[in-house]
């Protein structure tokens, strides 16, 4: 058999276009066109100097991001590399051949000194999503928000144990306010500024619970700012947890990262004030959202109330109550409002006790009327035969959600979690390096989390526009 020879062919000049060798349909096209790039040069203007050597365009440097993450690389190394070898990249950097890539350490130091602690990745978001909303392609009746982990670049079994205090909730001032109102409707006294223990009651056994002021984290000697995550059969790891709000579509309105630990229902306060003041460009639009669709890891009280009170609705499926298997379920229990107790299956009262800090009002039975019931053994083991049930103060707004949860068209709206929100984390970790991070320190994954979601929104925008396109020539 005879074979033609490579040495010719590798030893020759070639003369040809960008265009011979690049597919008219090839994805770094249509993230061409998707916007206006020179704008990414004018918001990092203000972080150049007009003094000396002319510097690396802030447009490669970040067209070079956008590769590593939207071809999957997950490495600005391997990125630099495949950069100067593939024609594609280059013709998207607007290189030729005969140009210099810039190299790991180039990118390394920009960030170092120019990008670092300043808005230009949040800016660079912004410019993106407001594209997204010129192409009217974004629907904001309904946004849904939800959380997922990705993994830390730190070992599990390198950590220390620390005792760390409580960190005060957002809405902390506006619950003791309540509290204090609440125990005054009671005849009760207002509780004192600070108590070091708080003594609470476990629903289904009914003993006295220590809620203390401070407790013992597991923080890791290799990234401190993770956190440690566990969740029902998944294995332990140091995490950090990316909270989004998106649209109908999976467009990303906003991000929040926190370390691991950190459970949904408490970082989302941080998100849900960025969402109604994310849109800088155009703040006005946040008056079209109308739905808030969640989880029910964010059925709480506190929630319910802040979506309530800022005029929209809560769209949350059922939770099931925490009880422990083979006791009654809270649900069994009637509450009277008029006369403000409640009525057991076996056909006593449970009277009003106290409000406590953390704002259950507390409701307890006649223990020698229990002692003789013969539903005890369901009901309570307490040694004093006595049942305690609880009640926040603010349960009427989770009772409003239930409400809302039960109107047409609300299971409807629900089911679009799946195609947006769900849909949105799966395309991140799958293909974009959600799943786990070589970066260190909050501050760094934040910038990560913000870019990823950023390019996800740059190519969904890319790939429509040049749907739309290719419909409109064929029509």
């Amino acid at each position: 058999m005879t074979c033609r020879s490579s040495d010719s062919v590798l030893s020759s000049i070639q003369f040809f276009t960008f265009d011979q060798v690049i597919p008219q349909d090839h994805l770094v096209y249509k993230l061409d066109r998707a916007i206006d790039w020179s704008k990414i040069g004018q918001l990092a203007l203000p972080l150049y100097s007009d003094k000396g050597r002319m510097a690396v365009n802030p447009v490669i440097l970040f067209k070079m991001l956008v590769i590593n993450i939207v071809f999957g690389y997950n490495s600005m190394r391997r990125t630099c590399t495949e950069c100067q070898l593939n024609a594609a990249y280059r013709w998207f950097l607007g290189l030729g051949f005969d140009q210099k890539i810039p190299n790991y350490s180039t990118w390394c130091q920009n960030y170092r000194r120019r990008y670092a602690g300043t808005d230009i990745f949040e800016q660079i978001f912004q410019l993106i999503l407001e594209s997204c909303f010129k192409e009217g392609y974004i629907q904001l009746e309904s946004v849904f928000g939800d959380s997922t982990h990705q993994k830390a670049n730190a070992n599990k079994h390198h950590y220390l144990i620390e005792q760390i205090q409580v960190a005060e909730k957002a809405y902390t001032q506006q619950l003791n306010d309540e509290i204090n109102e609440d125990r005054a409707d009671h005849g009760k006294k207002p509780l004192k500024e600070k108590e070091n223990t708080e003594l609470g009651f476990e629903e289904a056994t009914g003993k006295e619970i220590k809620v203390q002021d401070s407790h013992e984290v597991k923080k890791s000697t290799v990234d401190p700012d993770a956190g440690l995550f566990h969740k029902g059969e998944k294995e332990k790891c140091f995490a950090y947890s990316h909270s989004i709000f998106t649209d109908r579509n999976g467009f990303v309105l906003t991000v929040e990262t926190k370390a691991g630990n950190v459970h949904d229902s408490v970082s989302f306060f941080d998100l849900y004030e960025k969402l109604l003041n994310g849109f800088p460009f155009s703040p006005q639009l946040s008056g079209q959202i109308q739905n808030i669709v969640l989880d029910a890891g964010y059925k709480t009280p506190a929630i319910c109330r802040e979506i309530l009170k800022s005029g929209r609705k809560p769209i949350l499926p059922y939770k099931r109550s925490a009880r422990k298997e083979g006791y009654l379920k809270k649900s069994e229990f009637v509450y009277d409002e008029e006369y403000d107790e409640y009525l057991c299956p076996g056909g006593h009262e449970l009277y009003y006790s106290t409000t406590n800090r953390n704002g259950y009002r507390e409701y307890k039975s006649d223990p020698e009327k229990c002692a003789e019931c013969p539903l005890l053994e369901q009901c309570t083991h307490s040694k004093n035969h006595q049942k305690v049930i609880t009640q926040h103060v603010w349960w009427s707004y989770v009772e409003k959600a239930e409400e809302i949860r039960h109107t047409r068209g609300t299971k409807e709206i629900y089911s679009k979690r799946k195609e947006s929100v769900e849909r949105t984390f799966a395309e991140v970790k799958e293909n974009n390096g959600m799943r786990f991070t070589r970066l260190r320190g909050m501050e760094k994954n934040k910038v990560q989390a913000l870019l990823i979601f950023a390019c996800h929104n740059l190519k969904k925008l890319a790939l429509w526009q040049w749907k739309n396109r290719k419909m409109a020539i064929g029509a």
